[in-house]
């Protein structure tokens, strides 16, 4: 938008509430009177050298008639006229409140950005009420007490010959009952509490609102200004370091040769030494190419997941920590080996991934500092198994997976148990590729 339409209407408000009439104005500044009138009525530009005569005419600063970035106000103030259709605002005369009352405007436009981020924070927080482990676990806590409380009872009240010795045990296994049910009411009570300190930060970190960006996109390369959609100013940080890296990989391993690589089979490893590129840029550039039906996860030494882009039948955890099989980890274990193998999900939804992983290793200090590790793996749907390695059994986290006969859970699941075909101790392991 011009601004134009800003400095010609606020023109006008100065010269009216100094009370001079548009031929004394136009005398003043040099200018006739018929242009003065097509500024102030927005049907014509206005040049600086003009804009300031007319200024100092008016005894204020040239500043005064425009705004830094008029055109961004005016998108805000039509943005929150679409946010709520029922108001009557009048979207085709944002310019001109933007142009009257610059304050007010301002501020209808930082209160539609509050607004936008307060719903972002409820659904995020909604987001996190189905999925965090230890809401879950709290809950599943007081479940459990409320039914042991029921329980005994329903027992004390409906058996008449009870002997005082099994009524004093009722009566003590009441008492540890509610004790339990009065620590999971804490439990839970200090979590809400806790989401309630930080509404905005707590209900939605930076990662998560990344992730949810490029979900939006389709995961590819946006154009630059993109990451400026994002709320949240980390976020748009992380989006444009993640922008900033997929440039760079795409510079260094082009569209069309990617093409000849993948169509000659797409190991990653080979697509970087093609390219002389490390193994992740290749894992990078294959799960971000637009279409791309290919997972990423990326974790730390610690074995916290950095980045997730899921694919259908195989979602890495948002909260809590990933099934100890991934390949991912075993990679993590041995920089530099490729790691290769073939894991099924449990059903219902689940499906077969071929994954690979891979770790890289770097010293930022040197050698008087620790080493720092990073994995990742892509995660490509149905593939054939090898005919010598039986797919590995893996999950998504241990509270949710049903595979009860894993020797590598280490907590209760809180679902029901999987079918037995897909109960039976995983065979398969993770080999270097």
């Amino acid at each position: 938008m011009s601004r134009a339409p800003l400095i010609g209407t606020r023109l006008r408000e100065r010269r009216i509430a100094a009370g001079m009439r548009q031929g004394d104005l136009s005398r003043a500044a040099g200018i006739s009177p018929s242009y003065l009138n097509l500024i102030e009525h927005n049907r014509r530009n206005v040049t600086p050298e003009v804009l300031e005569r007319l200024a100092q005419a008016l005894d204020l600063a040239p500043e005064e008639f425009s705004e830094r970035d008029p055109g961004a106000l005016v998108a805000e103030l039509r943005a929150a006229a679409a946010s709520f259709p029922g108001s009557g605002a009048e979207a085709d005369r944002a310019g001109e409140l933007a142009g009257r009352y610059p304050g007010w405007a301002q501020l209808i436009a930082d209160l539609q950005t509050h607004i936008a981020g307060l719903r972002q924070g409820m659904a995020a927080l909604n987001d996190r009420l189905g999925h965090d482990p230890h809401l879950s676990a709290a809950l599943h806590e007081l479940l459990s007490a409320l039914s042991a409380v029921r329980a005994t009872a329903g027992i004390l009240v409906e058996t008449e010959d009870l002997s005082p010795d099994w009524q004093r045990r009722f009566h003590l296994n009441l008492h540890q009952d509610s004790e339990r049910l009065v620590d999971g009411a804490e439990a839970l009570v200090s979590w809400l509490d806790h989401s309630g300190e930080e509404p905005e930060s707590v209900a939605v970190a930076p990662q998560d609102e990344l992730e949810a960006w490029l979900a939006r996109i389709g995961w590819t390369l946006p154009d630059e200004a993109a990451p400026d959609q994002i709320q949240g100013r980390e976020a748009r940080a992380l989006a444009r370091a993640w922008t900033g890296q997929a440039q760079k990989d795409i510079a260094m391993i082009p569209e069309a040769g990617l093409r000849k690589a993948l169509a000659a089979g797409g190991d990653p490893a080979l697509i970087a030494a093609r390219f002389g590129v490390p193994v992740h840029a290749a894992m990078r550039r294959i799960a971000f190419r637009p279409g791309s039906d290919a997972g990423l996860v990326v974790c730390d030494a610690s074995g916290t997941l950095l980045f997730r882009k899921p694919v259908p039948g195989f979602s890495p955890p948002r909260y809590g920590a990933a099934c100890p099989l991934w390949p991912l980890f075993a990679a993590l274990a041995r920089p530099g080996q490729p790691v290769r193998a073939v894991v099924e999900m449990p059903q219902p939804g689940g499906g077969r991934f071929l994954c690979l992983a891979w770790c890289e290793a770097r010293l930022p200090w040197g050698f008087a500092g620790p080493e720092l590790r990073e994995a990742a793996m892509l995660i490509l749907p149905d593939p054939a198994p090898p005919a010598d390695q039986a797919p590995i059994a893996a999950g998504t986290t241990c509270r949710i997976c049903p595979r009860e006969a894993c020797p590598a859970r280490r907590e209760p699941s809180i679902l029901g148990s999987a079918p037995a075909a897909a109960a039976k101790p995983q065979r398969g392991a993770a080999r270097p590729g």
